[in-house]
């Protein structure tokens, strides 16, 4: 079975998004986080972009010895050798250059003739390969290009002394099956005359088919993948790696190959590049998304109670992501209530069950997602729940917040197994108070790691739904909670997060 290439380029591809720049000290916390994920190459940049990037590149370079470090540059000897100096002190350097193939970029673009072009690209790997043992071609906008006039651009370009050709679906213009035979046709000619040379893609998202033409590509050839995390990038976005890596790992017979991705460190990966850039995960993003695990029907409920493989396919720990979330609705059964009851300590006899479930159905329909904090409410002010006292969870009795312009503080009651703990802490703002003050009361090395609050909805009648992430000896834990007080569904989100440790210590 052949390795499948993983070649990151969230430092660069990713980087364009608007928004999104990184600085220094933020791009090489990435570049170590994507080494810990155990890439195969890592591109960092584009050199000749500014001196910022030339230097952040040249650090990567210093630090980084277990991926390829690689940088973007265009098919000029200035860029070269900008592309050489930022990488000279890197343990396994690759130049990528990068020129246009298709009819549009070569006469729209450059305003030249294919010949011209063709001649650029050897020029370009020639330079190169006076300083690098691995040089990548980049044909841009492949996917528009006649194949004919590919095919004799990269056999010069291999001659020239080319590593690795790539294939980009610049534009996002591909459809899975052409994508695929077009890979099929390259790598049965390049097998016949550089078996050796490396066959990539580097797919956009611009119709929703970046990751479909990828593995289209790797099933007709393709070793070696261009992606991001989280699929960012330019306009729509880029290959997403979690959804390639999982998919050739989900079927590797089928795809006839496996990467070397360190999988469990996945999604904390994705965490680190949504918060350090600024860029929100969509809540139903394929395995990273904070619903790619959640269940609120009634039905799958069910199923995964009995087995989880009845509607999951990874287990989450997988991807080191948080365990299967029940979301209780109003579409949520008994069987779902009963369960969280249960995992909170409570003990529902069978005759009132159907009574108190539909208690639940009535909060259900009013804040349309329950969570812990109000099956808490609702269970305790029922004297025939029977508590089986096994865990000790949190409760919040009382909180206070006092905003001035100088120093917010938080006062906050938290009671636990019938002990008391009252903690006053000041913040840089209400909720930077209010959250130290909780954490601690609670006492425990616990590291927020996000945060947000949305609308639910409209005027007089919306509530605030809070959403909060944590860190806790290596795994991640989610609480939430929906109140017409934000500061108060702020306060329970972080209060149940942490009674998610509780329940699964």
């Amino acid at each position: 079975m052949r390795k499948i290439y993983v070649f990151d380029t969230t430092l660069r591809d990713g980087e364009q998004v608007p928004g999104a720049k990184l600085n220094f000290e933020e791009k090489m916390y990435i570049a170590k986080q994507l080494e810990k994920l155990r890439v195969d190459y890592m591109e960092a940049g584009f050199p000749s972009s500014s001196q910022g990037d030339f230097e952040a590149v040249r650090e990567i370079s210093r630090q980084i010895k277990d991926s390829s470090v690689v940088a973007l540059g265009r098919a000029v000897k200035s860029d070269i050798d900008r592309m050489y100096e930022s990488l000279k002190e890197a343990a396994n350097p690759m130049i990528h250059i990068v020129l246009g193939s298709s009819n549009v970029h070569i006469t729209k673009k450059f305003n030249k003739n294919p010949e011209d072009i063709l001649q650029m690209g050897v020029d370009a790997v020639t330079y190169a390969k006076r300083y690098t043992s691995q040089v990548e071609y980049s044909l841009e906008d492949a996917s528009r290009s006649d194949l004919e006039y590919m095919w004799r651009t990269i056999e010069a370009v291999v001659k020239a002394g080319a590593t690795c050709v790539n294939i980009p679906d610049t534009v996002g213009f591909a459809v899975p099956e052409l994508f695929g035979g077009l890979i099929h046709q390259i790598y049965d000619r390049l097998q016949n005359v550089a078996p050796h040379v490396l066959l990539s893609v580097h797919c956009h998202n611009d119709s929703g088919l970046a990751t479909a033409n990828t593995l289209a590509a790797v099933r007709n050839g393709a070793n070696k993948v261009e992606c991001t995390i989280n699929g960012i990038g330019e306009r729509a976005g880029n290959t997403s790696l979690e959804e390639v890596v999982m998919g050739i790992k989900l079927h590797p017979e089928y795809y006839d190959g496996y990467t070397d991705i360190n999988h469990s460190a996945i999604y904390e990966t994705s965490r680190i590049v949504s918060r350090t850039m600024g860029l929100d995960v969509q809540v139903n993003k394929a395995l990273v998304g904070e619903n790619a695990f959640a269940h609120s029907s009634g039905i799958h409920q069910d199923g995964l109670l009995k087995s989880k493989e009845v509607y999951e396919i990874f287990e989450p720990s997988d991807i080191g992501a948080p365990p299967m979330d029940i979301v209780l609705t109003a579409r949520s059964g008994k069987h779902a209530f009963e369960y969280i009851s249960k995992k909170l300590g409570y003990e529902i006899a069978p005759e009132v069950l159907n009574e108190i479930h539909a208690n639940f159905l009535k909060i259900a329909d009013e804040k349309k997602e329950v969570y812990d904090n109000d099956v808490i409410d609702l269970l305790d002010g029922d004297e025939r729940v029977q508590k089986n006292g096994e865990k000790k969870l949190w409760m919040l009795e009382d909180f206070q917040i006092n905003v001035n312009m100088n120093l917010p503080s938080a006062t906050v009651k938290l009671v636990r197994n019938k002990q008391e703990a009252v903690v006053s802490e000041a913040g840089n703002g209400a909720i930077s108070a209010l959250y130290a003050a909780i954490l601690k009361a609670v006492d425990m090395p616990i590291h927020l790691i996000d945060y947000r609050i949305q609308n639910i909805g409209a005027e007089k009648e919306s509530l605030g739904k809070v959403v909060v992430q944590i860190q806790y000896n290596g795994k991640f834990y989610f609480g939430k909670a929906i109140e017409r007080d934000v500061m108060k569904a702020s306060a329970l989100a972080l209060v149940n997060s942490v009674n998610k440790i509780v329940l699964n210590s």
